[in-house]
């Protein structure tokens, strides 16, 4: 009875048996490879302090109200958090940051293969036909026959990573992927600050602009009544001159201001990744936002916290594999190659038994002049290690100070705040004064500009001083590293 391609006999088992040894053995060996590998990270040697300079020094103080997760809601604005959170769906910035994830992904991918076999399937037709005016002692041909080759194979490749090669280049590219993954969030934390940052300007612009409007008023209010006492002869021509260049002077602080508004509208349409024409900005006044209060927690915890330090503690792992993966290309290569499948001159008789083939080799590469390139790429490799040390010292340094920066400007623009409303009220007190005073027709007009000038230049800088200091909170959050997860709570075993 005839066999089918499936249906083979003994002949064919005992043809087959090294072919299968051979992914036996290829089998046995992935295990191993990769045994070799140990990276180890080199110590950057940084002093990490016990408490920031200008925090708490009470641990439970540090950690009273560390940040949220979703630490822009502290602010209570309803349309601050609906910006925040469209942009953290829609922003190109992060949309780029998340791309550049996928090509970290699939570069680990690539970095991975060469620790798998390679296997490929294999097909060829050939005819060919000696050329008959070939003669020699060695040469015999049938005259002008033609003959076909026909060949259907498997093949099998792999390189033993006994020295960790190939598990070292897989491990810096992973630690890559690592790396932009933080890279994403060192950019949703820009996004989301710079959001919040324009937002507040674009309420202190209307505050500042509601200022300008109501001290426009006030001055041709008190114009009109020196005008009065002009044409009574109870004022100079100098004193109207003189109220008339003040409010000129208010109208002109109108239109920078306007541009303030309009420009920082454009500018949250951008973060938005939507054209100016289809956002609408409401705004309303900075009275309307609630100053939280945050404090830093502890600097060993900020380790942990800011997605640009574990970038760094990224990159600096991927360039100690590839120190290490340099070293290894020094070392032999060692690579297993196996083929079988058939061959035959006919296609009836391809697939026989006794059309079966195999090949088994085994190699051994030891680079010995490569002009210099093996142990230049080494040297590179470690001049980046050291770079991205030296990174990761800044990133950390650059955090405690960040952090402390932070703490100074959120104290003392409290303090510059709460100054400047004392000078407003005071100035407020005396402008009211004077105006009653010009009413009664007893009071030095020169007086009264001066009174009117320091009104509103301390109104105006109250409006900056609460913009200061809420910008000075919000870069805390931001020196932070943006929302800390909550801490677990310790329980105690009650037996």
């Amino acid at each position: 009875m005839r066999r089918g391609i499936l249906d083979v006999g003994p002949g064919t088992k005992r043809r087959a048996r090294p072919f299968v040894a051979m992914l036996q053995g290829f089998c046995l060996v992935l295990p191993l490879d990769g045994c070799m590998l140990s990276v180890e990270k080199p110590d950057p040697g940084l002093d990490i302090p016990q408490a920031y300079q200008q925090g708490p020094k009470n641990p439970r103080l540090a950690d009273a109200a560390v940040p949220p997760l979703d630490w822009w809601r502290s602010f209570r604005s309803k349309e601050l958090t609906e910006l925040i959170e469209e942009a953290r769906n829609s922003n190109l910035d992060i949309a780029a940051a998340i791309a550049q994830i996928e090509q970290a992904d699939a570069q680990s991918r690539v970095a991975g293969a060469p620790l798998l076999p390679g296997v490929s399937l294999n097909g060829s037709a050939q005819r060919y036909r000696p050329s008959e005016t070939l003669s020699g002692s060695n040469v015999s041909y049938t005259g002008g026959s033609e003959s076909n080759l026909l060949t259907a194979s498997l093949t099998a490749s792999y390189e033993i990573d006994f020295w960790g090669k190939n598990r070292a280049a897989l491990r810096a590219a992973e630690q890559s992927a690592v790396a932009s993954r933080y890279n994403r969030e060192v950019v949703g934390l820009t996004t989301e600050a710079s959001v919040a940052n324009t937002y507040f300007q674009v309420l202190a612009a209307q505050d500042r602009l509601g200022i300008a409007r109501n001290n426009v008023a006030s001055a041709t209010r008190i114009l009109n009544l020196i005008k009065q006492q002009f044409a009574a002869g109870t004022a100079s021509d100098l004193n109207v001159a003189q109220q008339e260049s003040l409010v000129a002077t208010q109208r002109a602080t109108i239109p920078p201001l306007t541009q303030t508004l309009q420009q920082s509208k454009a500018a949250l349409a951008l973060l938005l990744a939507r054209p100016p024409e289809r956002v609408a900005i409401r705004g309303g006044s900075m009275r309307s936002v609630a100053i939280p209060r945050v404090t830093p927690g502890l600097p060993s915890e900020l380790l942990a916290q800011r997605p640009d330090i574990r970038q760094a503690e990224a990159q600096l792992a991927a360039a100690n594999a590839n120190v290490y993966n340099a070293r290894a290309q020094l070392l032999p290569s060692i690579t297993l190659t196996g083929e079988a499948g058939y061959q035959s001159a006919v296609l009836q008789t391809l697939l026989r038994p006794e059309s079966a083939f195999y090949t088994m080799t085994a190699g051994l590469t030891q680079p010995i002049f490569e002009g210099g390139k093996l142990l230049g790429n080494l040297d590179l490799q470690k001049g980046l290690q050291e770079q991205l040390l030296q990174n990761y010292r800044k990133a950390v340094i650059s955090a405690f100070t960040d952090v402390d920066k932070a703490l100074i400007a959120v104290r003392e623009t409290t303090v510059a705040e709460q100054i400047q409303r004392e000078v407003v009220a005071s100035s407020r007190r005396a402008f009211d004064l004077s105006d009653q005073q010009l009413r009664a027709g007893t009071v030095n007009l020169i007086t009264l500009l001066q009174v009117e000038q320091t009104l509103f230049q301390a109104e105006d800088a109250l409006a900056q001083a609460r913009l200061a200091r809420l910008q000075a909170v919000l870069s805390l959050y931001q020196a932070l590293g943006g929302g800390w997860l909550p801490k677990p709570v310790e329980t105690s075993d009650a037996r």
